[in-house]
């Protein structure tokens, strides 16, 4: 039989079956193992440098411990994928349904259309698969607040690529929403800040007080919560993006309400079921925009100019 030393020399077989035994070290469990295999796999672990070992046993062992564990992780991924899904506000896969499917027919509307080609034509006419985000938006808008693969379709026809760079795109980033949301899509800021700030608080506020879970839409149509990465607002934390699709992209407005509370969000949410516009920035009356709660504390008057104006002289 073929005898061979273990991490002798720069061999690649002696690389991988160590990087392998290195593997398995951290990864397996000992009830994995039965008696004699721990006995054999303890004395090559311990001293995998002196200990000469059969080709054919050694590789049939790591390879059956291998397999197992490497099996054992792919499940972990695939478990640790659909637990994210739940927390994610955009689904990185899409499954065909009667409201969604490449059949669907999906077009521009005509007021759309004259806003298509004035996106367009801010890019050089052999660039124009640039004006994919823009148009991916306005078809959103159009959709009220969400993107079918038909819509997708159409931005890549319009802007001649394939449609998998569309979505590519759509798939991307979190703001292209591909199910169905409500007509005011509300986002909370789950970014640091925020978080210490109670955003937390604000979301199980938010999804109390509307009866439905992150990423569901209330039985009226009316409203959906998700999950949005910093708002650049921090200062003024915590804050949420109200995404208001109650009219399409003609009466589509995307505005942020900073320093909320709990009841202040519930506040929000009832004046909008009334169709109330609500000014946004910060909701805390005693502050101004970005300014310290209750006024400025320093820098109240103009500063003293310099002694001497004409550097050069004094």
């Amino acid at each position: 039989r073929t005898r061979w030393m273990l991490g002798r020399g720069r061999t690649p077989s002696g690389i991988f079956g160590f990087g392998l035994l290195a593997f398995i070290s951290v990864s397996v469990r000992p009830t994995q193992l039965s008696v004699p295999e721990t006995q054999f796999y303890s004395s090559v672990a311990v001293h995998p440098h002196t200990s000469v070992v059969c080709r054919h046993h050694l590789g049939k062992m790591l390879g059956r411990l291998a397999a197992t564990r490497l099996l054992e992780i792919r499940q972990a991924f695939r478990g640790a994928a659909q637990a994210s899904r739940s927390f994610s506000t955009a689904l990185n896969y899409h499954i065909d349904s009667p409201d969604n499917n490449p059949d669907m027919p999906w077009e521009f509307n005509s007021k759309n259309q004259e806003k298509v080609k004035e996106i367009i034509s801010h890019y050089p006419s052999n660039y124009k698969q640039s004006a994919v985000i823009p148009l991916l938006d306005l078809a959103q808008q159009q959709h009220g607040g969400w993107l079918p693969v038909s819509a997708m379709n159409a931005v890549a026809k319009v802007i001649g690529v394939a449609p998998i760079r569309v979505y590519e795109v759509a798939t991307f980033y979190s703001m292209f929403n591909r199910t169905p949301v409500g007509k005011y899509h509300l986002l909370v800021c789950g970014t640091t800040p925020c978080m210490i700030r109670g955003s937390r608080d604000i979301e199980d506020a938010l999804l109390k007080h509307l009866g439905v879970k992150r990423n569901e839409v209330t039985k009226d149509g009316l409203f959906s919560v998700g999950e949005m990465e910093c708002m650049g607002s921090c200062v003024n934390a915590p804050m949420i993006t109200v995404a208001d699709y109650s009219n399409g992209s003609e009466g589509y407005s995307y505005n942020y309400y900073e320093d909320v509370t709990p009841k202040r969000v519930v506040e929000i949410v009832e004046l909008l079921r009334k169709g109330e516009k609500l000014p946004p920035g910060t909701q805390n009356p005693k502050r101004i925009m970005s300014g310290p709660e209750g006024g400025n504390t320093t820098l109240l008057t103009d500063p003293k100019p310099p002694p001497c104006r004409d550097l050069d002289a004094c």
